[in-house]
């Protein structure tokens, strides 16, 4: 379903970019991806960047606060999920025994948000959709295709976001290694996994869609990207993780078949 118009609650429905040179971002998501940028004011700070591809909204991205920086806080992708109600939701993180980083706030009359961590320390945030309701195309190259939670606690998370979102999850077998699928209802929305390296944070990672991995990651490296990892074949296609030139961690991921 590349087009968009809602999303059911526990699904991943908007994805963005805290970066430390929001103009380098802009040149190299821009050259990577085809998108367009369309700046939004924001009251008291630095404008909002929507990213565009083929008129449609597919991320965010903006500049990282200088306490965020002052701290070390590398620049990364966000991710969000959807819910009914922010504060509700809010309240069952803490019940959950996740934490609350950002209390629920309006975003103009974009949404309400806040932004949490789950009980194995991986930070997201909820987003309540009034006018914005995320990105509107998805699953298609130069889009959104799929977020991960990298995290060393299958079990505790599993029953987090159950408790919280009414996710439910199963196990997959992905080449040999269980892998963890959560799910609305029938759909499969988001997916699971150790890190894969040591070090690696627990932390929500963001796939974006390709057509081809080998051209993708050629004009990545061209554009100043360094090759984490990969590409790796995998049962539904090949896959690469990247750092982009501000240091955020992504991947990509060129489906070998329909992405629903």
């Amino acid at each position: 379903m590349p087009k968009r118009t809602a999303y059911a609650q526990g699904t991943p429905s908007w994805v963005d970019l805290q970066t430390t040179d929001t103009d380098a971002a802009k040149s190299f998501y821009g050259g990577l991806f085809g998108w367009q940028f369309d700046d939004q004011p924001m009251p008291g700070g630095p404008p909002y960047s929507m990213a565009l591809k083929d008129g449609e909204v597919v991320a965010g991205l903006y500049l990282q606060s200088p306490d965020m920086s002052a701290r070390g806080v590398p620049p990364m992708w966000n991710t969000y999920l959807a819910v009914d109600d922010a504060d509700a939701a809010t309240e069952a993180v803490q019940g959950a025994g996740g934490q609350v980083l950002v209390p629920p706030s309006d975003v103009m009359d974009a949404g309400r948000m806040s932004l949490v961590a789950d009980p194995t320390g991986a930070s997201f945030g909820l987003w309540q959709a009034r006018r914005h309701i995320g990105a509107s195309l998805v699953n298609e190259p130069g889009t959104l295709i799929w977020n991960e939670l990298l995290t060393d606690d299958g079990e505790a998370a599993c029953a987090f976001y159950g408790e919280v979102l009414g996710l439910t999850s199963e196990l997959s077998d992905m080449g040999g290694s269980p892998y963890i699928l959560f799910k609305v209802g029938d759909d499969m929305v988001a997916g699971s996994m150790p890190p894969p390296m040591e070090g690696i944070p627990n932390h929500w990672h963001v796939y974006f869609a390709v057509e081809d991995i080998d051209a993708a990651l050629a004009k990545a490296r061209d554009l100043g990207a360094n090759v984490v990892n990969g590409p790796m074949p995998t049962p539904i296609g090949p896959m690469a993780t990247l750092s982009d030139p501000q240091g955020a961690m992504f991947s990509l991921f060129a489906p070998s078949g329909q992405a629903e």
